[in-house]
């Protein structure tokens, strides 16, 4: 289990709460598409994905942005049992999605690039620590199931 310090569940809960899960949820999974695109591989029900206009424009990238920052909230409401909170989703992602595991982490890289674009000055040094070590939490979660 991570420890937390009071002041890292701050910085957390204070960055999230700047965060539009809809519209940064669609911004991530956006940019996860286009730069890592062979991460699409997992979405072939998406529909068209063929570039990245497309896939900006695309309804279900949408949703699932904002599916997948919902979760992100759900384990920042639990941040003293992340691997509990998520443990469902890694079983689910492990056992029947059959994700790479390594997928989790390039997510959680552009996940910081979303916030560190939308923060700006906000998001310093000290504050992207905080969030290295969250999202470095949130894959050791979501790969549990993966070991």
């Amino acid at each position: 289990m991570v420890h937390w310090t009071a002041e890292e569940k701050a910085v957390i809960n204070s960055v999230w709460q700047k965060v539009d899960v809809e519209q940064d949820g669609h911004e991530a999974l956006t940019r996860l598409f286009i730069v890592y695109p062979w991460t699409q591989r997992y979405f072939s029900t998406f529909g068209d994905l063929s570039s990245p206009a497309a896939i900006a424009g695309n309804p279900k990238v949408h949703a699932h942005g904002k599916k997948i920052l919902g979760a992100i909230d759900n384990a920042i409401h639990n941040l003293d049992d992340v691997k509990g909170t998520l443990h469902d989703l890694s079983e689910e992602h492990a056992n029947e999605l059959h994700v790479d595991p390594e997928n989790f982490r390039r997510l959680g890289e552009v996940l910081i690039v979303v916030l560190g674009a939308k923060l700006g000055k906000a998001f310093s040094p000290q504050v992207q620590h905080v969030w290295e070590k969250f999202i470095a939490v949130l894959v050791d979660a979501l790969s549990h199931s993966y070991h």
